[in-house]
């Protein structure tokens, strides 16, 4: 008989595949999207820099002139007393979060916002950007960090610059225990065994073939879930013909 792997025992939602949220200082998401920001612009200023186990890039809390505090992922160049503005007349420099229809064609840009107001739910990790490539009256084009380009609304925010932190990456991890804390902080599963690497009754992919699948990485539509592994209803597989 088999044995449950992994994705099922991570469904039951254990403490040992829950995030330790709690540890966690807070939400990086924008104000409320009022009538301030969509007629006018509101400034505000850096009060302080910290670093948060729940992100890979710092966190800036930001003091609207409103006495409004919240915190905002910090970009490339950003320092504490920073001036920063909120807003569809916002300038267009590094910090400022404005609406994508105020941006010029070609800007860098994170932290986006799925629809108008939701708060910023795209490219927030450390070093990354994505670019506006093209503007209409109903949609703005933006190219992601992964070269996929997704079309937004023109009222969905965003905040002008790169992510801060862009060197993380280049530094090694060294000792598997600095990657075993790392991970533990966000909630993830360190280390991950290979499915190839495991009996047969452990994962659909083990056994004694050797380091192979040995089967199509496509599980059936109705497989129960200890079956689903792979590639979950591809529709085709291997390089497209020219």
């Amino acid at each position: 008989m088999g044995k449950r792997i992994i994705s099922q025992r991570r469904g039951r939602g254990t403490t040992t595949y829950r995030s330790h949220s709690f540890r966690w200082k807070t939400n990086a998401k924008y104000r409320i999207y009022d009538d301030i920001e969509k007629t006018g612009v509101i400034y505000g200023k850096v009060k302080n820099l910290c670093s948060d186990s729940g992100h890979s890039a710092p966190l800036a809390l930001i003091k609207y002139e409103n006495s409004e505090e919240l915190y905002l992922i910090v970009p490339q160049g950003m320092q504490t007393e920073s001036r920063v503005a909120s807003g569809a007349n916002a300038p267009i420099e590094t910090g400022n979060v404005v609406p994508l229809k105020s941006l010029p064609e070609g800007a860098a840009v994170y932290n986006l916002e799925i629809k108008p107001g939701d708060g910023g739910k795209l490219v927030r990790s450390a070093g990354t950007a994505a670019r506006v490539l093209t503007k209409s009256p109903t949609s703005i084009v933006i190219e992601l960090p992964s070269k996929k380009q997704k079309s937004f609304l023109p009222e969905c925010r965003a905040t002008v610059g790169v992510v801060a932190g862009s060197g993380k990456k280049e530094k090694p991890f060294v000792k598997a225990g600095v990657r075993h804390h790392l991970m533990r902080a966000r909630g993830k599963l360190y280390p991950r065994t290979s499915g190839v690497a495991m009996n047969a009754v452990d994962h659909p992919f083990g056994s004694g073939r050797g380091r192979h699948i040995g089967k199509s990485q496509i599980a059936p539509r109705f497989a129960p879930p200890g079956r689903k592994v792979g590639m979950i209803r591809a529709r085709r597989t291997g390089r497209k013909k020219k």
